[in-house]
């Protein structure tokens, strides 16, 4: 029988998912902190969806050392299939006979991770915020967990999921926790953590995190999670705001589907944003900046857990079908809680993050596209803030068509044909057509819409108009510091009063973007008078230190290096040594030997590339 291992939907899988459907797995991990490996088994229950045709079972693999086969607990006959890059190795299982349609079967698979594994990332003590214990966690969007464990590994196959974790350290994982048996005590030493994932999950959702975790409650069905010296301010941060959040988006689609909604804070050497793994949202430290103005992010994951999480894309291809929706939805939570003008600043700093990434790629690129072609590519070559925005701008131009009381009775309805299960971009619109068919009105705007220039040009979507009274004000007062010596400006505390930290952002790459940079003593006044030199925020500290270093005000450098030693994001710390090498290169250069060994190792070998021309660590 010919091998099959192409799927007409996902052209990222070599799984042969059509002709077996993986409904639970059942996963047995041990950390090795010293040996930076998970070591365990996972179990597949595979349901046959032929009758009987197929003999083999394909699942994706990548650079994972596997032990043995079983198919109902007797071994197996197996292979890995040459390399097909950068899809990795599958797994080729053979059966003796045929199942019958329906039937299941339980695949058990030995496995170990390799230092090869691309999901995975082992942090020393002193990459955490407290230098005492080691800490792992895993990063599985887009194709990445076939690098953990052999598996179906696309979005349009779901399972529940039942984790058992042994580690010497706590562990969190994207399934609400066994609270009654966390930290029982196993072998050697190490305690067993237990979570269960009922509701049926893709591969790339799939989620763990070990260290020297503590939690405390942020609502009446969340907790944060963190190191515990980072505990108390990061429940402060965001009690205030997260079951705000939920009760917006609530009332927007429907009730909350997973129980619990927690948030992982991460170590500060973290390098990227935040990852939506259900239960617990991971997300970066830098959204801790003690003046609750950094939480729009938990706003995006939180949406993930209706758009993306619940209702999937059933390929990368289509990945603003998660994006897209959930960027709409942050902003529609947004609104609730601050107001409709506050959604369409977000919108206008969106639109500029989506105008970049159309120059970076070029204006005819794959993938400016909104539906991309990913045969035979990887999917995080394709990822950038273009699913995110032109998703975003698709879903406004919608409502905007039919209005948004009517686009309001939509959004329930699109949550509830596909709760549980995956769709692409045409299953998407019969739905939105079949909605309004009753409409004429409505109707006859939809069938009239260009959908394939929606869909398939390249480069920007014609712009909204968007409410600016937010970006004006800002706008403004950037254009008075432009002429600052040249006119009776004189800036005031209360020039800023009244304005988020969003808009302070904006005002500060206002400031960059001038073509004549401020005098040191502006510099160093705007920082006085507007507090700026003093903000906990990093968002708003970082560009205020990069302000200051381009007006050579030497003030800034002393907060500009005690910052690079305590947050490892690249958004910032790549930013801040390029521009404090142009003021001080022996004090940048000092500042990085110093805090090397802090930083995630991609982080650390592309600021050696920003200050020494490497290219390896």
């Amino acid at each position: 029988m010919a091998t099959s291992i192409r799927s007409p939907r996902d052209p990222n899988t070599l799984s042969n998912y059509n002709d077996w459907i993986c409904t639970h797995i059942t996963a047995r991990f041990d950390i090795l902190f010293d040996q930076k490996k998970l070591v365990g088994s996972v179990i597949h229950k595979l349901k046959s969806a032929t009758d009987g045709d197929s003999r083999e079972i394909i699942l994706d693999s990548n650079h994972v050392a596997i032990g043995g086969v079983t198919i109902d607990g007797k071994p197996s006959n197996w292979e890995l299939l040459p390399p097909l890059e950068p899809y990795g190795s599958a797994l080729k299982i053979q059966l003796e006979q045929g199942v019958k349609l329906n039937e299941t079967i339980d695949v058990e698979i030995s496995v170990q991770t390799t230092e090869k594994c691309t999901a995975l990332q082992w942090l020393t003590p002193a990459q955490t915020s407290n230098k005492k214990h080691p800490y792992m966690f895993s990063q599985c969007q887009a194709i990445h967990a076939r690098s953990i464990f052999p598996c179906q590994d696309t979005p349009d196959i779901k399972s529940t999921i039942d984790f058992n974790i042994s580690s010497s350290l706590p562990v969190i994982a994207s399934g609400l926790p066994v609270r009654d048996a966390l930290g029982v005590q196993s072998a050697e030493g190490k305690s067993l953590y237990q979570f269960h994932q009922r509701v049926p999950i893709p591969s790339y959702l799939f989620a763990l995190a070990s260290g020297d975790i503590s939690e405390a409650a942020i609502g009446p069905r969340s907790v944060v999670a963190t190191s515990p010296d980072k505990l108390q301010e990061c429940q402060w941060e965001l009690e205030a705001d997260t079951e705000k959040f939920i009760g917006a988006i609530e009332k927007i689609v429907y009730p909350y589907a997973w129980g619990e909604y927690n948030v992982l804070i991460l170590p500060p050497s973290f390098p990227y944003g935040g990852m939506e793994n259900p239960i617990f949202t991971f997300a970066t430290p830098s959204i801790i900046s003690k003046d609750r103005e950094n939480i729009d992010v938990i706003a995006h994951e939180l949406a993930h857990s209706w758009s993306g999480n619940l209702v999937t894309n059933a390929s990368w291809e289509h990945f603003w079908l998660n994006e897209g929706w959930t960027t709409y939805l942050e902003r529609r939570i947004l609104a609730a809680v601050h107001g409709e003008a506050y959604r369409h600043f977000s919108a206008i700093i969106g639109w500029k993050a989506l105008t970049d990434s159309v120059e970076h790629f070029g204006h005819d690129h794959e993938f400016t596209k909104l539906i991309t072609d990913l045969k035979g590519k990887d999917p995080d070559d394709a990822f950038s803030s273009i699913p995110y925005e032109k998703g975003f701008n698709f879903l406004f131009h919608l409502e905007t068509l039919v209005g948004k009381q009517k686009f309001d009775q939509f959004i329930p309805h699109y949550f509830t044909v596909f709760k549980g299960k995956s769709l692409d971009s045409y299953e998407f619109k019969s739905t939105l057509l079949d909605f309004f068919r009753s409409d004429a009105e409505a109707s006859e705007l939809l069938d009239s819409l260009d959908w394939d220039t929606w869909f398939y040009a390249p480069g920007l979507p014609p712009k909204p108009q968007f409410d600016t009274s937010l970006v004006d004000v800002v706008y403004e007062l950037s254009h008075k510091w432009k002429s600052l010596s040249d006119t009776s400006f004189k800036p005031q505390p209360s020039d800023i009063e009244g304005l988020s930290a969003n808009q302070i952002v904006v005002f500060l790459e206002q400031i960059l973007l001038l073509e004549r940079p401020l005098a040191p003593e502006s510099s160093k006044l705007m920082g006085e008078i507007y507090g700026l030199a003093k903000s906990e925020n990093i968002e708003v500290a970082n560009l205020y230190f990069q302000v200051g270093l381009k007006a050579g005000d030497e003030s800034v450098v002393g907060p500009t290096t005690e910052l690079l030693g305590r947050i490892g994001r690249m958004k910032f710390v790549r930013p801040l040594f390029r521009s404090l090498q142009k003021v001080n290169r022996p004090v940048a250069v000092e500042t990085f030997e110093k805090y090397k060994d802090f930083y995630h190792p991609i982080c650390r070998a592309m600021v050696e590339k920003d200050l020494f021309g490497k290219k390896d660590i």
